[in-house]
C-alpha cells in the first residue's frame, strides 16, 4: 500500500475543533465530577417515576440519611417551616436522647478518605432544644478515621436561634472505602440541620473531582457542550433545567430531580427503576461550567431550552404565543450578559461576586437539544424568534440549530432544508447545525465520506456520536477497541472535511460505575479510580494532532478504503510537521509506504499508537489492557501499521 503526500494544501482546519459533550446523564454530575461526598445534602431528593407524558415524584427527603446505632437511636424528622432557603423547604430535625447519639449519609457506594489527605466539612445547624456541641467523622466498622470537634454557637436564653454556618477540617489516619459520614450530638437535645457537605481539600477550585478534571485536561479540548442533552428539555417542563437557578451560593440552588431517573421505565418495573432518586444538587452549574472551561482551555457551548419538554419522553410545551415562551428567550439574553457583561450589569454582577470579575468569553450559544419540527412542534419558527431576539443585542453569538436525533429520517431532511433556506438570507443566521449519531462501527465505515458531498453554506457540529457495538445500562464493556477504531476511521473523514464540519464531540463523556443507565461511554470511574476506554485515547489523538490545515489526498483515501485502511494527513503550519492518520481495521499487520513532496525526507517519525484486539475494553479493575503507545524512531520510508490499530504519525 503507498500514500503520496504531496504537501498540496486542502481545507483549513478550526482550531480547537475536537471538544467535550458533558451532559448529567450516568451520574456525571453530583456523584461524578462534582466532588461533593455527600449524597442529598440538602434533604430535597424525590422519587422519580412516570413514562411518556405522565411523570410524578415523591418527597424522600431522608434519602441516603440514616441513624447511627452505636448510642442507641435518635429520632430523625425531616421538617418543613423555618428553612435555610425556601427553595429547598426541607431539613432535619435530629433529637438524641443520650450523649452520642447522632446520623450517617451513605454517600453512593460508601466515603472514600485517602491517608493524610484532608477533607471540608461545612454544614448549617440550629441548635432548637440544645446545649451542647458535635462531633463530625467518617466511621468504618465503629472506627473513626478522621474526625473533628465542633463548639456550637448558642442563642441567649428567650432568643431565636439562627441558622449558623460550621466548618470543620477531617484528616484521613488512614485510607478506608465503603466509610460513613456522621454527625453526633455531645448531649442530649435537638438540632436541625441543613446542606451538609463533605468535599476532598484536593478539589479542583474547591468544586472539580481532581482525577477526573485531569483526565478532561488532558484531552486538551477545544470546547465544552453543557450541560446536556436531554435534562436541558427535561421530562416535563417545570423539571426542565432552569440556569439561573445554578448560579449563586450553592446552598441557595433549587434542587431538581434528573430527567434520567425515569430511563427505561416500563410496565414491567412498575414504572420506577433503581435510579429513582437520581437527583440534581445543582452544585455544579452555569457558572462552574464556564470556570471549568476556561480551566480546562476550552471554549464555553452552552445550550438552553427552547420551551419545549424533551420530544422523545413529553408531549408539553409553552405555545410561542403564551407570554410564558419569553421567560426563555429572556433566559438567552441573560445568560450572554451573565457570561460576557460588564460587573455593573445585573448578571455580569451576579459573576463577578461569585469570583470572576472578567467576562468568560462566550461566543456560542444553542438553540434547544436534540430539536426537531413536527405537526404539533413549531422549532423552526422557535429558533427564528431566539435567532432574532440574541442578534438584535448581540449580533456576534454564533448560534448552534438542530438537525434532530438522528441523520436517517424526514426530520433530519426537512431540518437541512430549513437552514439552507434561510441561511442566505440573513448573515450569522446559524454558525453550525447540530447532528446526532450513535450507530454500529459497521456504519462508521461504511460512512467516512459522508460529508465529503456536503454543501458547504452551513457548517455542521458533529455534537453527539459513538460506536455502540452494542449498549444498554452498566456496560463498560461496550466501550471495545473496535468501537474506537470505528471512530477513528469516521473521523478521518470529519477531518478531511474540515470546510464544513467545525466541531466535534464524543457523547457521553462519564458513566458511574454501578450507576449508568448509558453505554458506552468515554470515561469511567467509581469512588476513588477513573481511567479513559479506547475511545478516549481517540479523541485525545484527534484533540492534540489536528494541524492547522488538510493535505489534498486526491483521491488516495479511496483505495485505501477498499483494503479497510482509512487515512488522513494534514499540516501544522505553525510546527511545519505533516501528521498521518491511519486506521487498519484488518486482523493482519499492513504496510503504509510514505512519500513526499516538496524535496521533504523526513529522518525520524513521532508514533502515537492504539492496538489489540477489536473485543478488548479497559475496566475499573484493568483499567490499562488498552492504553497509547508513544515512540520516536527512525523513519525508513513506511509505516507499519498493527491488526486493529490506529496510528497517528508526525514527521518534522
Amino acid at each position: 500500500m503507498e500514500l503520496y503526500l504531496s504537501g498540496k494544501k486542502g481545507v483549513p482546519i478550526q482550531k480547537g475543533m475536537v471538544g467535550l459533550f458533558f451532559e448529567d446523564i450516568n451520574y456525571a454530575a453530583d456523584g461524578g465530577l462534582y466532588a461533593e461526598m455527600i449524597e442529598n445534602r440538602s434533604f430535597e431528593f424525590v422519587d422519580c417515576y412516570g413514562t411518556v407524558g405522565d411523570y410524578y415524584t415523591k418527597p424522600d427527603p431522608g434519602y441516603g440519611w440514616s441513624a447511627t446505632q452505636e448510642h442507641g437511636t435518635g429520632r430523625m424528622e425531616y421538617v418543613s417551616g423555618s428553612p435555610l432557603d425556601r427553595v429547598n423547604p426541607h431539613y432535619l430535625r435530629f433529637t438524641a436522647d443520650h450523649a452520642g447519639q447522632g446520623f450517617a449519609n451513605k454517600a453512593y457506594d460508601g466515603v472514600t478518605l485517602k491517608k493524610g489527605e484532608s477533607y471540608h466539612a461545612v454544614f448549617y445547624a440550629r441548635c432548637a432544644r440544645y446545649q451542647g456541641d458535635l462531633r463530625v467523622a467518617v466511621v468504618k466498622d465503629r472506627r473513626e478515621i478522621a474526625a473533628a470537634d465542633v463548639a456550637c454557637v448558642h442563642a441567649p436564653e428567650g432568643t431565636w436561634q439562627k441558622w449558623v454556618r460550621y466548618e470543620a477540617a477531617l484528616t484521613a489516619q488512614e485510607d478506608v472505602r465503603g466509610a460513613q459520614f456522621t454527625i453526633s450530638l455531645t448531649e442530649p437535645g435537638a438540632v436541625e440541620f441543613d446542606f451538609i457537605s463533605l468535599m476532598p481539600a484536593d478539589a479542583v477550585e474547591g468544586v472539580f473531582r481532581k482525577d477526573l478534571f485531569e483526565l478532561l485536561k488532558g484531552l486538551k479540548p477545544g470546547f465544552l457542550r453543557f450541560p446536556g442533552g436531554c435534562i436541558i428539555e427535561g421530562n416535563t417542563l417545570e423539571n426542565r433545567y432552569r440556569w439561573k437557578e445554578s448560579v449563586g451560593r450553592p446552598e441557595h440552588r433549587r434542587s431538581n430531580f434528573n430527567r434520567w431517573a425515569v430511563h427505561e421505565t416500563n410496565p414491567e418495573n412498575g414504572f420506577h427503576t433503581c435510579y429513582s432518586h437520581y437527583n440534581q444538587t445543582l452544585g455544579l452549574g452555569y457558572y462552574e461550567y464556564f470556570l471549568l472551561c476556561e480551566k480546562i482551555g476550552a471554549k464555553p457551548l452552552p445550550v438552553l431550552s427552547v420551551g419545549l419538554a424533551c420530544q422523545y419522553q413529553s408531549y408539553e410545551l409553552v405555545e410561542m404565543d403564551d407570554p410564558a415562551f419569553q421567560e426563555f428567550i429572556q433566559d438567552a439574553l441573560d445568560l450572554v450578559e451573565f457570561a460576557n457583561g460588564a460587573a455593573d450589569t445585573k448578571w455580569g454582577a451576579l459573576r463577578a461576586e461569585m469570583g470572576h470579575p472578567e467576562p468568560f468569553g462566550l461566543t456560542m450559544l444553542g438553540i434547544g437539544n436534540e430539536q426537531w419540527q413536527t405537526e404539533k412542534v413549531d422549532f423552526f419558527a422557535r429558533y427564528q424568534a431566539f435567532e432574532q431576539a440574541i442578534h438584535a443585542k448581540y449580533p456576534d453569538i454564533r448560534l448552534i440549530g438542530s438537525a434532530g436525533p438522528d441523520i436517517t429520517s424526514e426530520r433530519y431532511e426537512m431540518a437541512w432544508k430549513f437552514y439552507h433556506e434561510n441561511a442566505p438570507k440573513k448573515e450569522n443566521f446559524v454558525y453550525a447545525v447540530d447532528e446526532h449519531y450513535y450507530v454500529k462501527p459497521e456504519w462508521f465505515y461504511d460512512h467516512t465520506d459522508f460529508y465529503d458531498e456536503y454543501p458547504r453554506d452551513v457548517k455542521v457540529f458533529s455534537g453527539e456520536y459513538a460506536a455502540h457495538p452494542f449498549n444498554g445500562m452498566n456496560r463498560p464493556d461496550a466501550n471495545t477497541l473496535g468501537g474506537a477504531l470505528a471512530e477513528a476511521a469516521f473521523l478521518t473523514g470529519v477531518e478531511r472535511n474540515a470546510d464544513v464540519v467545525v466541531l466535534a464531540s464524543y457523547a457521553p463523556l462519564f458513566a458511574r460505575v454501578g450507576y449508568a443507565q448509558w453505554s458506552p461511554d468515554m470515561i469511567w470511574f467509581d469512588d476513588s479510580r477513573a481511567y479513559g476506554t479506547p475511545s478516549y485515547y481517540v479523541q485525545k489523538l484527534y484533540g492534540e494532532n489536528l494541524g492547522t490545515v488538510t493535505l489534498a489526498l486526491d483521491g488516495q483515501e479511496k483505495a485505501l478504503r477498499e483494503q479497510e485502511v482509512y487515512v488522513d494527513a494534514t499540516l501544522d503550519e505553525t510546527s511545519g510537521e505533516i501528521i498521518v492518520k491511519a486506521v487498519n481495521h484488518n486482523a493482519q499487520e499492513k504496510e503504509l509506504a510514505l512519500t513526499f513532496g516538496e524535496g521533504r525526507a523526513p529522518a525520524s517519525v513521532k508514533l502515537y499508537t492504539l492496538s489489540g484486539e477489536e473485543s478488548d475494553y479497559n475496566c475499573i479493575t484493568d483499567p490499562d489492557r488498552v492504553v497509547l503507545q508513544e515512540k520516536e524512531l527512525p523513519f525508513a520510508g513506511s509505516l507499519t501499521l498493527p491488526a486493529n490499530s490506529f496510528v497517528v504519525a508526525r514527521f518534522a
